[in-house]
């Protein structure tokens, strides 16, 4: 059984780090490359940097900041936002990336995902969606979760991964930094029909959660924000906490 993975989130705006709840109401949690190489340095499996208004302006990534968390950075490092043709990767990827998560873009154009994993390969395509339930269904949003699409949460998964992509991280925007625990139901739906790793996003309070998470609802790696920036858990006792409740992880 390969090892489940933590992973912190970068949610860049304007250049600083944020974290909302729900999608709203941000606040600043620091600098990204001095979090990212804190988390580098404590033991983190890989790191995520989002820029989460480019797509909403319509605009690319920055690069010059992925260039330099990434100098700063020793763990695989995903980046997205903004991202909306193959050649967009081949900058990032050049700037220190080690994969792209592509969202809006992805949902607007799926052969998107296509073109990604042809030319740079599977491994390198993360498809990101954030979602929210109504009235049952798990409907997926773009544009920073400001618009609702017409596309269901695992119908959509699944096509991506049909299309090429190499992992899932999906998002509960109900779930979303209200520190109640992860969408597990969800999540176990997507681990019983897809064939590629799930990572969980939204909603991580304590150490439970995080076994919850990987037990419950199958995930292979899960993502949190706002408990690691704002030190209310550390990732060393974390996955001490994990690996002594039979959870394999990296130590």
């Amino acid at each position: 059984m390969l090892a489940k993975r933590i992973i912190p989130c970068l949610d860049v705006k304007d250049g600083q780090t944020v974290k909302g709840v729900n999608f709203v109401n941000f606040r600043d949690a620091g600098d990204p490359v001095a979090l990212g190489e804190r988390y580098s340095r404590e033991g983190a499996d890989e790191l995520v940097y989002l820029d989460i208004t480019a797509s909403h302006e319509g605009r690319k990534t920055f690069v010059n900041l992925v260039s330099r968390v990434a100098e700063r950075v020793s763990i695989p490092f995903t980046v997205g936002g903004g991202i909306n043709a193959v050649d967009d990767v081949d900058k990032l990827l050049n700037a220190g990336a080690d994969k792209v998560s592509v969202n809006s873009a992805a949902l607007r154009n799926p052969d998107l995902i296509d073109g990604i994993s042809r030319r740079f390969g599977n491994q390198v395509c993360v498809v990101a969606i954030d979602a929210r339930c109504v009235n049952g269904e798990w409907i997926c949003h773009i544009n920073g979760g400001r618009i609702p699409t017409e596309r269901k949460l695992v119908e959509w998964a699944y096509e991506a991964q049909e299309r090429g992509a190499g992992e899932i991280l999906f998002t509960s925007m109900d779930h979303d930094g209200v520190k109640t625990g992860f969408a597990c139901d969800a999540l176990a739906k997507l681990h019983e029909s897809l064939q590629i790793p799930v990572i969980a996003s939204g909603g991580a309070g304590d150490y439970g959660h995080f076994y919850d998470v990987f037990t419950a609802g199958g995930a292979d790696a899960a993502l949190a924000a706002s408990i690691f920036h704002f030190n209310e858990i550390s990732i060393p006792q974390l996955k001490n906490y994990l690996g002594t409740r039979g959870v394999e992880v990296r130590l």
